[in-house]
This record gives structure tokens, C-alpha cells and sequence, in this order.
């Protein structure tokens, strides 16, 4: 009889925990956000430091990027770059593949070469699909083999709703080439930790080939928005028209994307809308860490001096000066002690409501007094009396 009882508890338990769960995660799911009415099959605004979501319109949906598509070729070549694997002033000959590429191009002949650099700028500023391909093979060897990587960094970026098939985002051949939003969102964030590319994607117009071809931003917003620093549009029929727009004002930058919009005017009026919307409504708080010294027991030294973790989020401008901040530590420490060892939390709160918490870490070490230790000193204060 006990045991049936217990059994009828346990599993009213069980089901009591689905229930709470079910109803946190369909609370998570249901945002609301502000009808800002974005002619877009999806969108994402993200704050660039923290990669806070900030607005999303069917974030995690699958859809064709374009030339989006490009930011993760980008960034594979920047990280090249970084590793040393390729150098701005290489030069790189294109190959019959790469001026195959339709689209926007630069008109690579077979065998031409072109610099590191001159290929970047003419991806960046003009979207060009040869250059794209010419990178992609200095970095793998071949297109096929520069997609695997850029779906393996696609899933260390926690990319979850994106399949590459190729480095430019032409998609008249192809069957899954997909990405979302958010996914877009994630990369953008990535690439532009490469200052070199927002210097780039800053510019409106520009040559390659000594003066003789010219290049013209495809990011109209880089001309007419206040603050706007890149990043890459996109357009084919079956994607239409789509971009990832950085902006950056008061040391905030965000990142707007927009997906499958109806055409290009539309596209950047929607952009311009999130971005509106993101520097309208919030700002970045960052915290003024503090240093302080605890006292130590059975150590060579008599404190140790310890530092908060930096704090940074994104708060909606209507709580700025509201933020407290709470501090938990010891007020005694143990030696030995290492560095780096936590100590204590400090927690930030709006209304009462943490929005996070960082840790207090000891910035020395700090070893267990030895009697020689001790000797010394006594000897030392005998002598100075």
C-alpha cells in the first residue's frame, strides 16, 4: 500500500515538472517584441559585444542568404590571415572555376593575379563572386573543400539552421544552401572582430587593378545611415533581397539582418528600422570593476589583493542609473592560495531582478608562511629596535 502510494506521489512529482517545464519553455519562446512592421520574411538585431538578442521575426528559419553567404567566406579567409597562412600583399591567380562565377564579379580572367587585399576589398565592397572563389581556393585548394570548413565553423559558432554549398551564395544549382537569421546574426559578430573588414566595408567606392576597375559599395546604408560601419547585402529570385547591417554610435554597435525582403528599398528600410529601434531603446552598461585587498592567515603576506570580473550587458535606456550592485566575499583568507581563485560574486540588479553576476578572483598568490619566515621577520624587527 506504501509503495503504491509513494509510486502515485513520484509520478505526480514527474508530471508536475514536465508541466513547469513546458510552460518556462513556451514563456521563452513567446517573446513579444514591438510590431515595427519589417517587410522581411525574418529578421535578427543583435548588440555586437554581448551578442544580446535584442529583435527577432522568425529567427531560427532556414532561408536562402545570397551573398550573404560571403561573411562566413570572409571570415575563414580573415582567420587565415590571423594564422598566418595567407598575407594581404600575397598575390593569387584566378582559376578557371573562380571566372566561371556569375553574379557580381570583377572579371577575373584565367590566370590573372590579384592580391590578397584587392580580393578582399572587391568581396567586401562589390560582392564580387570570382574573388570570393579565388580566396576560398588559396585557403582549402578547392570551393569543395573551403564549404566543409565553413560548415564546420558554422557548427562550432553554434549555427544551427545553416547548411553552405558554396562560397558566394549563387543558389540557381543548388538544393540546401540555407542559413537563418540568428545564424547570419552569429557570424556577423564573429567577422567584425576583424577591424580590417569594417575599414573595408566603410568604403563607398573604390579601384583595383592600378585605378583601372572601379568598385562601389552594394551597402547603400554605408552612405546615407549615421554610423553605419558594413557589413554584406545579398539578392537572387529565390532568396530576395538580404543584408547584414553594422551600425555604431556611443560605443554600442549593433548588428541588424534582414531576410527575404521584397526588394532592395524595402530591405534597407527595414534594416534602418531595427537599427532605429536598437539605438532608440537601449545601451551598453559596462561596470567599473573594483581591486581590494583581503586579509590573508599563515601567509607570507599579510593580504591579498583581489579584482572583480568586468561586468557588460544591455539595458533598455529607461533603466539607466537604476542598476545595483550587490557584493558577497570572504573577509578572510586561508593561505596557500592560488591566483585566480574565486573569492566571492559580485551580482547586478534592475528593480531588484539580477540581470548577471561576475566573479571576485584573487590576482596574486599567496604562499604559507614558513618559521624561517617567521625568524626573519623577528630578526628583522630586533635589528630595527
Amino acid at each position: 500500500m506504501k509503495k503504491g502510494i509513494v509510486k502515485i506521489i513520484a509520478l505526480l512529482v514527474a508530471l508536475s515538472c514536465v508541466f513547469i517545464t513546458c510552460a518556462v519553455g513556451v514563456h521563452a519562446e513567446n517573446i513579444t517584441y514591438p510590431n515595427l512592421e519589417l517587410d522581411c520574411k525574418s529578421a535578427v538585431l543583435m548588440e555586437a559585444s554581448t551578442g544580446k538578442i535584442l529583435y527577432a521575426k522568425n529567427e531560427n528559419e532556414a532561408l536562402p542568404p545570397a551573398s550573404v553567404t560571403k561573411v562566413m567566406t570572409l571570415l575563414l579567409v580573415m582567420e587565415a590571415i590571423k594564422d598566418r597562412k595567407l598575407n594581404y600583399t600575397d598575390m593569387l591567380s584566378a582559376s578557371e572555376h573562380a571566372c566561371s562565377m556569375g553574379g557580381s564579379q570583377i572579371f577575373l580572367e584565367v590566370g590573372e593575379s590579384m592580391s590578397v587585399e584587392d580580393l578582399l576589398k572587391s568581396v567586401i565592397i562589390a560582392s564580387a563572386n570570382d574573388a570570393a572563389v579565388v580566396l576560398a581556393e588559396a585557403v582549402a585548394g578547392t570551393e569543395e573543400a573551403f564549404v566543409e570548413i565553413m560548415n564546420a565553423r558554422a557548427r562550432e559558432l553554434g549555427m544551427e539552421n545553416t547548411v553552405f554549398e558554396n562560397t558566394n551564395g549563387l543558389d540557381d544549382t543548388t538544393e540546401n544552401h540555407l542559413t537563418s537569421a540568428k545564424d547570419i546574426a552569429i557570424m556577423s559578430r564573429e567577422l567584425i572582430k576583424y577591424p580590417k573588414i569594417t575599414e573595408y566595408s566603410r568604403i563607398w567606392m573604390d579601384t583595383v587593378r592600378n585605378g583601372e576597375f572601379g568598385l562601389t559599395n552594394t551597402n547603400r546604408l554605408i552612405r546615407f545611415y549615421e554610423g553605419a560601419t558594413g557589413l554584406k547585402t545579398g539578392s537572387t529570385s529565390k532568396a530576395g533581397f538580404c543584408i547584414t547591417a553594422t551600425a555604431e554610435r556611443n560605443g554600442m554597435t549593433l548588428i541588424a539582418v534582414i531576410m527575404g525582403s521584397s526588394g532592395r528599398d524595402a530591405r534597407n528600410s527595414s534594416a534602418v528600422a531595427l537599427l532605429n529601434y536598437g539605438f532608440s531603446n537601449f545601451t551598453v552598461f559596462k561596470s567599473q570593476p573594483e581591486s581590494y585587498k583581503i586579509s590573508v592567515e599563515d601567509g607570507r603576506s599579510d593580504f591579498c589583493l583581489v579584482n572583480e570580473e568586468e561586468f557588460v550587458t544591455v539595458i533598455n535606456k529607461k533603466h539607466s542609473g537604476k542598476i545595483e550592485k550587490t557584493v558577497e566575499c570572504v573577509d578572510t583568507l586561508k593561505a596557500p592560495i592560488e591566483k585566480g581563485t574565486q573569492i566571492g560574486t559580485v551580482t547586478y540588479k534592475i528593480n531588484g531582478e539580477s540581470i548577471g553576476t561576475v566573479r571576485i578572483l584573487t590576482n596574486e598568490a599567496v604562499q604559507t608562511i614558513k618559521f624561517s619566515d617567521i625568524l626573519i621577520r623577528l630578526l628583522a624587527r630586533i635589528c630595527m629596535c
